[in-house]
């Protein structure tokens, strides 16, 4: 992405999490080049004098990145049901993170890569992501960022070894 299109999706996350705040509608995106406007898998996370305060996110593009950064930015701001809604105290204190995803790709537990790929591990009906950032904050190795998946999805530490466990990795360029 070019330094203009990333301008211009933290204008429309910032815009949708100060809407949200203070309950009003988005304003009309600026704007916007074709590749904001291709369709594009986005999460947005929100941190609070560097404290996660939201994060929330769309794993497979099904319309435009800008709709997309958008309505998660609002759903982080509104509706990550680990917080409380952002207020408009708030709106000072908050730095947000975009990450841009790539389409999801089967994969083997040894082909992981720490600090390129995000993860979703899906068995027994449930499933768990993390972003790829999420293991090179926490210095986790290959297995640890599997584990975590799994424990984030509700399952066993170690349900990623059993065969009918469904890796699938990401990769997501943040801005």
């Amino acid at each position: 992405m070019t330094p203009d299109e990333i301008k211009t999706l933290h204008a429309i996350a910032r815009d949708a999490i100060v809407a949200a705040a203070t309950r009003r509608d988005p304003s009309p995106p600026p704007a916007l080049t074709p590749a904001l406007q291709a369709d594009g898998a986005a999460f947005v996370t929100i941190h609070r004098d560097g404290a996660l305060r939201g994060c929330i996110g769309h794993i497979e593009a099904h319309e435009p990145l800008w709709q997309s950064v958008r309505e998660m930015a609002t759903a982080a701001a509104s509706r990550d049901d680990r917080f409380e809604p952002i207020g408009p105290a708030e709106l000072d204190r908050l730095d947000v993170e975009i990450s841009v995803l790539t389409p999801l790709t089967p994969c083997r537990p040894d082909e992981v890569v720490v600090g390129r790929d995000g993860l979703i591990i899906r068995a027994q009906g449930r499933s768990g992501l993390l972003l790829p950032q999420v293991p090179v904050e926490h210095r986790w190795d290959r297995e640890t960022f599997l584990a975590e998946t799994c424990r984030k999805a509700g399952l066993p530490r170690d349900a990623w070894k059993d065969p009918a466990t469904k890796i699938f990795r990401f990769t997501a360029e943040i801005v």
